[in-house]
């Protein structure tokens, strides 16, 4: 008599993934209402033409999201189904523009609308950030889980800034400086799972900027992970 035995494997209670990789794209979604004296006003020297969406509008099809997580843990909260999954690391986040146009650093920092044409034209966030998740694993016995999906919230620290343009008048360019942007940033965060293959997405409840423009960040890719 032959017998046949499908292997699970056991979950300890709590299990730690180190150096986690995201790749992905960074869009953002914007609200601003340009008809507002402040929106105008963040774009000077329109020459009469008056500030719009189409002046922020970003490329959409090119790698601008890379998060390394230093460490993710997952804490089983009932037979390893119910889990809670949280971490710590940074994320990085460009925003390719269309347009020329150009961030202006001061007291009160204002963008311009450039007279030169670039080949690249971006702005970079880059934040320390731990998410905090509720993860579902319908078949924790499989070795690699089953179909997974976590959701939760996370909270970010603005530590770099910069805009960096390339063109043949100027040359390359950076400037290194927060701008106005939002020194904090709170996100829904989400992730879906099917064995090996995991695919994350953000989407920011604080503004990308502190004044002028309403532009919530959203990040989605694909992430490079063990469980």
């Amino acid at each position: 008599e032959n017998k046949y035995h499908h292997k699970s494997y056991k979950r300890d209670n709590i299990t730690t993934n180190w150096l986690i990789i995201d790749i992905g794209y960074s869009g953002y979604n914007d609200k601003t209402n340009f008809a507002t004296a402040e929106a105008q006003d963040f774009l000077k020297f329109q020459n009469g033409i008056p500030a719009s969406k189409g002046d922020y509008s970003i490329k959409g099809a090119r790698v601008s999201n890379f998060n390394l997580w230093f460490f993710m843990q997952r804490v089983n909260i009932y037979k390893h189904v119910v889990n809670l999954k949280y971490g710590f690391g940074i994320e990085t986040n460009n925003y390719y523009y269309k347009t020329p146009i150009t961030y202006i650093d001061g007291g009160n920092p204002y963008t311009i609308r450039d007279s030169v044409s670039f080949s690249k034209n971006k702005i970079a966030a880059d934040f320390f950030t731990a998410p905090v998740m509720i993860n579902i694993n319908t078949n924790p016995g499989a070795r690699w889980g089953g179909f997974q999906i976590s959701f939760g919230v996370s909270a970010g620290y603005l530590y770099s800034a910069r805009q960096k343009q390339e063109s043949n008048e100027r040359g390359k360019q950076k400037q290194k400086t927060d701008f106005n942007l939002e020194n904090w940033k709170v996100a829904y965060v989400a992730e879906l799972g099917l064995g090996p293959v995991r695919f994350y997405g953000s989407y920011s409840m604080t503004p990308l900027h502190e004044y002028g423009l309403d532009q919530f960040p959203y990040n989605v890719g694909s992430r490079l992970s063990s469980w």
